[in-house]
């Protein structure tokens, strides 16, 4: 247990994970826990300018540029946010460093170590506490992308890169205590239950 601590919530498109860090905010406000919430890329106002970059469907940007950019906006909410708030608030990020290892990595292929310095070189090793990774099956998330109204860049791959990425989540949850699998195919209402179980756990309620 921890009394402030940092949980992110990770998974691909349509997996439920900002549907689930958000019933978590609300239930934070609640019983009255003392927290901030951000989201990458976004969360800090000069991260969200390059969120509006990285996630522009006009946007064509090379893959180093685009982990540059995801590596940029990480800095900002560091520097503005995480810093100031950390082991003072409970710090819940839709989406973090296994994020970028997945996409990047996993999905497009660009050199791990090169990832993991850039985040080493920014976050000074603050790492997560403790993550809900969301997982989905390709023929759920087909179909929830297909729902979507306002699309992004990242909402346009094929199928099969989300799989891989999925499948890179899947490689660095292995063997991690820290870790807890929610299976996005299941009922909603069972999801919340057990998220809300292990966050009580994870701040002493």
């Amino acid at each position: 247990m921890y009394k402030y601590p940092i949980i992110v919530f990770e998974g691909v498109e349509g997996s439920g994970k900002s549907f689930h860090i958000k019933n978590v905010e609300k239930y934070f406000k609640r019983i009255n826990i003392k927290f901030v919430k951000l989201r990458e890329p976004g969360g800090s106002k000069n991260s969200e300018k390059i969120r509006n970059l990285i996630l522009n469907k006009k946007s064509n940007f090379n893959k180093l540029t685009d982990l540059f950019l995801y590596i940029s906006a990480r800095n900002e909410n560091y520097t503005s946010i995480i810093k100031k708030n950390y082991k003072k608030k409970v710090i819940l990020i839709d989406r973090f460093v296994d994020s970028t290892i997945a996409y990047q990595h996993y999905g497009m292929g660009i050199n791990k170590k090169l990832i993991i310095s850039l985040n080493k070189a920014v976050l000074n090793n603050i790492k997560p506490n403790f993550t809900f990774l969301n997982v989905v099956n390709m023929k759920n998330l087909k179909s929830r992308l297909k729902k979507r109204i306002n699309k992004n860049r990242y909402d346009a791959f094929n199928i099969n890169f989300y799989n891989k990425v999925q499948k890179g989540y899947i490689k660095l949850s292995k063997n991690k205590k820290n870790y807890m699998i929610i299976n996005s195919n299941n009922r909603i209402l069972e999801n919340k239950n057990i998220i809300i179980k292990k966050i009580n756990s994870l701040i002493n309620k």
